[in-house]
């Protein structure tokens, strides 16, 4: 089992930053607004994503360098426009995860404490982790929670089958393809299988991975590709869950507190009211370890951005430099979260859909460095689909809403 693990690391890292707010929140409200119906859905969103994360892992095991460097390589511009876009994604996407997670901690610790007490208490932790062996403890603390997180829900999964759950007489079967659900379709989206810029930060980890273990190149499509399949299986568990327990009663709109009291509710009625404390520690640290990685990831891809726009040469990244660029990135969250910690009820959709907006631009940059190594024609063409259809959406988005 020790050699096996060796063989894992950036793939599931990335799929550890992909179980918190598009698994817990989105794919789970899929279900519980509209039962099966978005299965194919979700499993389609992730195959036209599928090639720019995999440029990540190709490119840099090929070339031993980090998307960044690709960029720089292009020109500067190619570096300024990644930063502009990582920096807001950075604010948004770490403080409504550590927000989400003060609220599910809040709720495990029976002692009045602010919110922004929890904030800063997760916040710090982060840092305590990272500052120590920094990719190796992320390494680590990402396996233990997939592994965690995958047998528990599994077993709320089984048990939820053999449980009815009787819809309202008056309930009448919603359609997710109409005008109405398109925001909800593209806040679903935006964090399926995770935000698209952290492809650039798997590219930084999938370097950090060869310098530990050289054999890693060779096996870096196992590592990819169970763990992107593991990340929408679980989606879909997620969504059956819903499904399963809520589908046909009335759910509070897409939002991070309000409904996180709904998802701990659904296991505790699977499995027994027994397990409430257990789930919400479950659900805690799913959160934590979705928000850790984009800690680490948003602010590696900061630091080195900063570092390449300075020198176009830079071939080492200082660890001193990436422990002040995480500093920075805590920092500001928990400036943002003395602002928004009473409107998480929106913060959380609004990254989501911000996540969803910008994801045009990253797989534009990833597909960009893709055709400097020989790779699969159908790769090519899943991409170039992948393309189209993320603008698209996002023309469609900004024409009706």
């Amino acid at each position: 089992m020790k050699e096996f693990l060796k063989n894992f690391g950036p793939g599931i890292i990335m799929a550890s930053s992909a179980i918190g707010g598009s698994h817990i929140i989105a794919s789970t409200q899929a279900g519980a607004y509209y039962g099966y119906q978005l299965a194919l859905f979700i499993i389609l969103v992730n195959l036209l994503k599928y090639p720019f994360y995999r440029i990540a892992f190709d490119y840099s095991t090929l070339h031993n360098k980090t998307l960044l460097q690709g960029y720089s390589q292009k020109g500067k511009g190619y570096l300024w426009v990644f930063l502009v876009f990582n920096a807001f994604a950075t604010v948004v996407n770490v403080a409504g995860g550590t927000l989400l997670g003060a609220v599910l901690l809040k709720m495990l610790i029976p002692y009045y404490l602010s919110l922004q007490f929890y904030s800063i208490f997760i916040l710090l932790s982060y840092l305590f982790i990272l500052y120590y062996k920094q990719y190796k403890a992320l390494d680590t603390v990402s396996k233990i929670i997939m592994l965690f997180l995958t047998i528990i829900t599994l077993i709320a999964l089984i048990l939820a089958f053999s449980q009815t759950n009787e819809k309202a007489i008056d309930f009448i079967e919603p359609n997710p393809f109409q005008l109405a659900a398109i925001p909800f379709l593209i806040a679903l989206m935006g964090w399926m299988p995770s935000p698209m810029e952290l492809s650039v930060s798997a590219s930084i980890w999938v370097v950090e991975k060869n310098k530990l273990n050289p054999e890693y190149k060779k096996r870096r499509m196992i590592d990819f590709n169970s763990s992107y399949l593991i990340t929408i299986i679980l989606a879909l568990m997620f969504m059956s869950l819903g499904a399963l327990v809520q589908y046909g009663e009335d759910i509070t709109p897409l939002s991070g507190g309000k409904f996180i009291n709904q998802f701990i509710d659904m296991y505790a009625r699977s499995i027994g009211e027994w397990t409430r404390w257990f789930i919400t520690f479950v659900a805690f640290i799913c959160i934590y370890g979705t928000t850790i990685v984009a800690v680490d990831g948003y602010s590696r891809c900061n630091q080195q951005s900063v570092a390449l726009l300075k020198d176009k040469t830079t071939t080492i990244f200082s660890h001193k430099a990436l422990q002040y660029s995480m500093l920075f990135t805590t920092i500001i969250s928990f400036v943002v979260i003395q602002f928004f910690s009473s409107s998480i009820g929106k913060m959380i959709p609004f990254a989501m859909t911000a996540s969803f907006i910008s994801a045009p631009v990253f797989a534009y940059l990833n597909y960009s460095l893709s055709k400097q190594y020989e790779k699969p024609k159908w790769l090519t063409l899943l991409a170039l689909l992948g393309l189209v259809y993320l603008a698209s959406m996002v023309v469609v988005y900004f024409i009706f809403f």
